[in-house]
Formats: structure tokens, C-alpha cells, sequence
């Protein structure tokens, strides 16, 4: 009987350490979406612990930070005498039209001399009209009955409609760069005095869209030509038949090629690794992607890949670990902000590729070698399904493409570039929603592929947009890619 007492014991001390684990990792989950809705989004880490304890990598695993010591302080401070510097006024552009009002004063200035002028600019603006544009075709009868003389029809990217291309380009724009439905569009152009149909207006969406896919195909080309990519995914909701009641989940790969600044997205029904397999199967340089399992296989796939990890991803799960243990997760985090800080520094010195090589093998190497022998040791002391050590396990796990950057001046020390372009999407996904089906998630794709590009060069998305509709109709398709925004076409474009 005493046996079976001291085994029920056993079983209780057992079971109450699972459930307090379990009560814990609940909390700690709770702690992070009560902060994503409520909280403040940036990462931006202030370290709380000692100079002198993080300088000689003293650590107390399972210590909490102390509690903050409050103090009144008195003091006399000087008034300054020095006037603060008027702040400058904006300047608006010399060509910008200007319509000028004369306000007479209301005595009689009869006799008086004029001495000169106050000036005052305010910025004003008209609303968007509507004009139709007549194109009118003389006929002449030629001479001896041989027929008759008239003018060629310029081509249109949609002969027979009824809208012209600066109306799609408007459709166009307004729904993939600031995210307004076409229903809201349709609102706002009643507002003016038009009211167009519904369907007319999708219609000619769809026709803008259409000659651009060729245009989509040359990019697709141009981006994996690259040596150097960063890719990611997105989730899109999307309308699927076979799914009443629900939406289905749809992802956007998203591919950014640093030396050219381009940028692709690819729609995929599914996050698994049809879509990069397929894309990047033929693939030979640097791929730069969080710690996502498909990467990583894709990898072992193709050994001309060079896989890059993210330092982003890897200094967010120790920003994510400060409710769990702070004293380990702030070390951590002063590490990442020490390695951040070369990278910001060769930044200011528009240090050259190779200077940036030397100065990371000078510095980050041996600091990287330093924190992950901490973390081997830090990783001993606590719980593996803690979020502190989830973190560290993350890290360890993938040091070696973590730290690869180190090894090229070309490379970035993260993967935000290709996420900085994914972030249009996250705006889209409040304003529309999801996509009507999944050929409208894959023109959603090419729209914000070419977009994003404009985005990446500084280019006007409008200008370009327009003057690519204008002359698409009769552009070679062997010298299509001349039109994709580039560092090339800036200057052209900006000339508009």
C-alpha cells in the first residue's frame, strides 16, 4: 500500500510540473497576442542589465530583472537666451502652375506709389475630370476613283472600348498601390459626374492587366538571372468555389533581387515547395530566407544555392523571450544590437565590398563566435520548449547560414529588403479583403510584381504605367524587357 502511494506521488509531481509548463506556455502566448493587438510593434531593443555584467558575460539564467529604484531629484536649470532657429517653410515646385490673386487695399491709394509686394503661397488642388477625347479622321476621295485617303487609328490596348488608357492606369493604380476596390472607385467617379458600370470598369481592369503579362513574364525571367535573391511568403485569402462559407488560403512568394533591385510575386495555392521548387529549380547563387523548414530542403535539393539566413528572424524570437527570462534574452539581444551596429556603421561610411568583407571578419566574426558559444551554454541551463530556449535553439540550428553574410561584402546581414516589399499586401488585405478567385490572385501578383519594381527604382508608378499601355500594341516582344522599370529607365521615366 505504501508503494502505491509513493507511485501516485510520483505521477502528481509529474503531472503538476506538465500542467505548470502548459499553464505557462499559454500565458506566455497570451502576453504575445494581447501585445500584437494592443501593444507597441516595434523591436526596437534599450538593454536594462549592467555594463559591466554584459561586458564580462555574467548571466543568471533564472534570475528576474530587479525592480525598478524610484528617486526625486531637485535641480536648477538656466533658461536658454539663445532663440530657437524658425523652422523653414516647405517650397513648392517653380513648375507648378500658379494663379495669382491681387488684393487692392480699400483706401484710396490714388497718388500713392507702389514700393514693392507681400507674397504669401498656399497649396490648393482640383478634383479629377472627366474629358472626351475626339479623334477625328478626314476622308478624301483620291483621284480617278482609286479608292479613298484617311488617317490610320493609333492603337489602343482596347479597340473597342469606350475607356482610354489614362482611366485604366488610373483603375489600375488606385487599386494596387493605394489598395481602393474598384467598387469604392466606381463611388468616387460618381461624385465627378460619371457614372460608369460596374462591370465596364472590371473589364477594362482586366484588359489593362492582360497586355502587361508579357511584361510580367520578361521580369520573371530578369529576377532569376540574378545571383543574389531574398524570398519570403505571404498569406492571401481567396475565394474558392469548392469552399462554401470559408475562404481559401493562398500565398504570395515573394522573390527580390538585390543587385537590380527587382522584385517578383508568385501566386501559389499552398505554402509547400511547389512553387520555389519549380521557380528556382534551375537557380545557381545567394538565396536569402527566414528559417522556414521548405527553404532548407530546397537547399539540400540544389547545391549550386548558397543559403543565407536571416538575423531579423533570429534577434525577434529573443525580443519574443523577455517575458520568459529576461536576463538571458537581454544578452542575447545586446549581441544582435552589437553585430547591427558594424552593419549600421559601414552603411554611414558608404564602405565599399570589399572594405565591408574586412571589416566583418575584423569584427563580427569573432563577436559571432563569442555568442554562440554563450548560447551553447545558455542552452544547457534551460527548458528546451521554453520560448528562451526556443530561441536559442533557432539560432544554433541555423549558424550557419546565419553567419554566412560575413563571408562576402555583397551580402545583407537580413532578409528585410524582400519584406519592406511584401508590406503593400498586408494594406491590401484590410481594404479588399481577398482576392475574387485564384486567377485573380495571380494578376494580383503581376500587378504588385511590376509595382513594387517602380517602388524599388523610384519610379512613378503612373507615368510608367501609362506610357507602357500607350505603346505595348506595337512594342517588339523581342525588346519587351526595355520596359520594365530600371535603373536604366529612371531618368526616363522622371522625364515624363
Amino acid at each position: 500500500m505504501i508503494n502505491v502511494v509513493e507511485i501516485s506521488k510520483e505521477k502528481l509531481i509529474e503531472e503538476n510540473k506538465k500542467l505548470q509548463f502548459e499553464n505557462f506556455a499559454i500565458r506566455h502566448e497570451l502576453e504575445q497576442l494581447k501585445r500584437l493587438i494592443f501593444g507597441k510593434k516595434s523591436e526596437r531593443f534599450i538593454p536594462t542589465l549592467p555594463a559591466e555584467q554584459l561586458s564580462m558575460g555574467l548571466l543568471v539564467a533564472e534570475q528576474e530583472a530587479p525592480s525598478p529604484i524610484t528617486e526625486t531629484i531637485l535641480y536648477n536649470r538656466n533658461k536658454p537666451t539663445t532663440k530657437k532657429e524658425p523652422s523653414i517653410r516647405m517650397q513648392f515646385p517653380a513648375d507648378l502652375p500658379r494663379e495669382e490673386v491681387v488684393i487692392e487695399p480699400i483706401e484710396d491709394v490714388t497718388g500713392c506709389f507702389r514700393i514693392g509686394e507681400e507674397v504669401s503661397e498656399v497649396l490648393e488642388m482640383t478634383s479629377a475630370k472627366f474629358y472626351v477625347r475626339r479623334t477625328i479622321r478626314p476622308k478624301y476621295a483620291r483621284k480617278n476613283g482609286e479608292g479613298i485617303a484617311i488617317g490610320m487609328l493609333p492603337s489602343r490596348i482596347n479597340e473597342k472600348g469606350l475607356l482610354g488608357t489614362s482611366i485604366i492606369c488610373q483603375l489600375l493604380v488606385d487599386k494596387f498601390i493605394d489598395h481602393l476596390p474598384v467598387y469604392r472607385q466606381q463611388e468616387r467617379m460618381k461624385r465627378i459626374g460619371m457614372d460608369i458600370h460596374y462591370n465596364t470598369l472590371i473589364d477594362a481592369t482586366h484588359e489593362g492587366i492582360r497586355w502587361l503579362e508579357v511584361l510580367y513574364g520578361a521580369l520573371k525571367n530578369h529576377v532569376f538571372k540574378s545571383r543574389y535573391l531574398h524570398a519570403d511568403e505571404t498569406p492571401i485569402k481567396v475565394l474558392d468555389k469548392a469552399k462554401k462559407g470559408t475562404t481559401h488560403r493562398g500565398y504570395f512568394w515573394v522573390y527580390y533581387s538585390l543587385p537590380d533591385r527587382s522584385v517578383l510575386f508568385d501566386y501559389r495555392q499552398g505554402r509547400g515547395m511547389e512553387g520555389p521548387s519549380t521557380l528556382l529549380q534551375d537557380y545557381k547563387g545567394y538565396l536569402q530566407t527566414d528559417g522556414y523548414e521548405v527553404y532548407a530542403s530546397l537547399v539540400k535539393n540544389n547545391k549550386d544555392i548558397i543559403h543565407l539566413g536571416c538575423m531579423a528572424h533570429a534577434r525577434r524570437k529573443f525580443e519574443e523571450a523577455l517575458i520568459n527570462d529576461r536576463a538571458i534574452a537581454e544578452k542575447g539581444l545586446t549581441y544582435f544590437q552589437q553585430l547591427y551596429e558594424i552593419e549600421r556603421m559601414l552603411t554611414l561610411d558608404n564602405a565599399k565590398v570589399e572594405e565591408i568583407k574586412i571589416t566583418r571578419q575584423q569584427k563580427s566574426v569573432p563577436l559571432l563566435k563569442e555568442m554562440e558559444a554563450w548560447m551553447k551554454e545558455c542552452y544547457a541551463k534551460v527548458l528546451p520548449k521554453s520560448p528562451i530556449g526556443k530561441a536559442i535553439f533557432y539560432s544554433l540550428t541555423r549558424w550557419e547560414t546565419l553567419t554566412e553574410y560575413t563571408n562576402n561584402g555583397l551580402l545583407r546581414i537580413d532578409n528585410n529588403l524582400v519584406e519592406n516589399s511584401i508590406r503593400p499586401v498586408a494594406l491590401g488585405r484590410k481594404n479588399y479583403l481577398f482576392c475574387g478567385s485564384h486567377e485573380a490572385a495571380k494578376r494580383s501578383a503581376m500587378m504588385y510584381s511590376l509595382f513594387a519594381s517602380c517602388k524599388a527604382h523610384g519610379i512613378n508608378p503612373e507615368k510608367w504605367l501609362k506610357h507602357v499601355l500607350d505603346i505595348i500594341p506595337n512594342y517588339p516582344i523581342n525588346k519587351i524587357a526595355n520596359l520594365l522599370p530600371s535603373k536604366d529607365t529612371k531618368a526616363f521615366f522622371d522625364s515624363l
